[in-house]
């Protein structure tokens, strides 16, 4: 069990959140979600004795031991990729620390002989004898192979070093389990295994994602942080924005009701409060007046960007054609693939991290050249592209605006700019910040907002959901949905390709599957091919 009392967190006179109590109790799983800028990140490392709260306290049960998923890249890059996962257990990795000390020394002392006769019990009932393969199965499950085990942490990009971080929390096997966006930079099996790993999880578990499918395969509650504290809902995210559209539209109603029965009180005041036979009864409804207390809403953190893609110019019948494509680094990505992309076909590009999706999703596009065969656009054929690295496509030197004023050759003014900006939650001075300031989820609306100004006839976005909060993904899934041409998209977003995908392109290691139908349908086939 983990709980809050009377938490506060003040940053200078502004509260992120205030005199928030709240309980997590072992068995349940809970996501923790809110609006960028709500303090999810700040609550989750309060809980962790990170960060210092303003006031309050936090309570651990006895005994619970607490593991969190480390943000501290860097940390291990002295150790191996098992012995990094292996210090998920502190207890047993000091155990078998001075085992194999022991066990690697020349000569050893009397007092050392005598060590050595109880070190092995110890190892045994810590679980020494199975931390092997226990590690083992979680580094398979996140996508590693066995020839990596033995490797340097330095040897792992940022995104492979998080798994193996989340590897090491899992292997603790903690009473409370904190987990800060825990399917960044994995892939959509490893997010399946991770879903199947945690739904067996018997303790706490509190997470924070903006995984759609991961919180309703994962959460058993949903803990909502807006305005400045922390609501508790039984069920699922799905469950949750039901029952949060219900409790706010019961509100509304019964701030009506209030409301006219307030306005007829005033009214019959009004009218008859002069009258001498009637202003005992005046009197009556004046009291009752001072007793009505409409509930005041207070206004949501939450705030959504409007997105819609709308065409410049008419899409004809041709579209994409593609022949004989080929593309080689050190290995082979794929190679005499070939395809035809229509008109209104929504195109999901999915597969492992690093099996080459982005690199067909820039062939296709033109973006990149394939290294054999040959890309034939139809003549209408207008590309809308988000980039998976906006780093190449921003400048960080210059305002937000003075950027998406050199695109649209001219054709808008500051003010038609702002709007569009403003669709995006650039409000008044945002639109000025320097490129290089804003957060990851300003960068990728400001990219949204350059496609909207341009009005491409085919979109290919790669991983859009990326640095998007759920908000914004869910408008950016709605925006894409109405859009009525050609989408390509690159995902690892469940939700995203289920809702859009009619079209499913799987790059694996043995070539491209190209599939004619839905995400459901698809992985309903590969099953049945099992």
């Amino acid at each position: 069990m983990i709980a809050t009392s009377n938490i506060t967190m003040r940053f200078g006179k502004d509260a992120l959140f205030e005199d928030v109590s709240v309980k997590f109790t072992p068995g349940n799983r809970y996501g923790l979600i809110g609006a960028n800028g709500s303090g999810k990140s700040t609550f989750m490392k309060i809980l962790t004795g990170q960060q210092q709260q303003s006031e309050g306290e936090v309570v651990i049960g006895n005994d619970c031991t607490l593991g969190y998923l480390r943000q501290d890249h860097a940390a291990f890059d002295e150790f191996s990729i098992i012995d990094t996962v292996y210090q998920g257990n502190p207890e047993l990795w000091k155990i078998h620390c001075e085992r194999e000390y022991l066990y690697n020394k020349d000569e050893l002392t009397d007092e050392e002989n005598d060590r050595c006769g109880h070190i092995e019990d110890e190892f045994g009932e810590a679980g020494g004898y199975t931390m092997e393969s226990e590690a083992a199965t979680l580094l398979v499950g996140l996508g590693f192979t066995e020839d990596l085990f033995e490797q340097n942490m330095t040897v792992l990009q940022g995104g492979f070093k998080l798994r193996v971080l989340l590897a090491q929390v899992l292997f603790g096997q903690p009473d409370i389990l904190l987990l800060d966006e825990p399917t960044n930079h994995l892939d959509m099996e490893s997010i399946e295994w991770l879903v199947d790993l945690l739904k067996r999880y018997t303790g706490t578990l509190i997470t924070i994602s903006h995984d759609r499918f991961f919180l309703n395969q994962v959460c058993t509650h949903i803990a909502d942080l807006d305005y400045h504290e922390i609501r508790m809902f039984p069920g699922n995210y799905d469950d949750f924005t039901i029952a949060a559209l219900d409790a706010r539209e019961q509100q509304e109603k019964a701030n009506k009701k209030v409301e006219k029965q307030a306005n007829d009180l005033k009214a019959f005041i009004s009218r008859f409060s002069s009258n001498a036979s009637k202003a005992k009864q005046a009197t009556s409804r004046k009291k009752q007046l001072d007793k009505l207390e409409v509930t005041k809403i207070k206004p949501s953190s939450r705030v959504s960007p409007f997105i819609r893609f709308n065409p410049k110019n008419r899409l004809g019948d041709k579209v994409i054609e593609a022949k004989d494509l080929s593309k080689t680094y050190d290995e082979v990505l794929f190679k005499d693939f070939s395809c035809t992309i229509g008109p209104e076909e929504r195109v999901a590009i999915i597969g492992k991290n690093g099996i080459g999706k982005t690199t067909l999703l820039k062939i296709l596009c033109d973006e990149l050249k394939s290294d054999t065969g040959s890309i034939i656009f139809g003549e209408t054929v207008e590309i809308g592209m988000f980039p998976q690295d906006t780093a190449d496509l921003l400048d960080p030197a210059v305002s937000a605006l003075e950027w998406l004023g050199r695109f649209g050759d001219g054709e808008y003014n500051e003010v038609e700019l702002r709007s569009f900006m403003g669709r995006m939650l650039f409000r008044g001075e945002d639109v000025l910040k320097k490129v290089g300031v804003l957060s990851g989820g300003e960068k990728a609306r400001l990219v949204i907002s350059k496609m909207t100004m341009e009005g491409g006839n085919v979109l290919a976005l790669d991983e859009p959901t990326n640095h998007l909060d759920l908000e914004s993904i869910e408008a950016l899934n709605f925006g894409l949905s109405l859009f009525p041409n050609t989408l390509l998209f690159v995902s690892h977003d469940h939700r995203f390709i289920a809702t859009l995908a009619t079209r499913i392109l799987e790059v694996t290691e043995t070539g491209i599957i190209d599939y004619p139908g839905t995400l459901d349908d698809y992985e309903a086939m590969k099953r049945n091919r099992k």
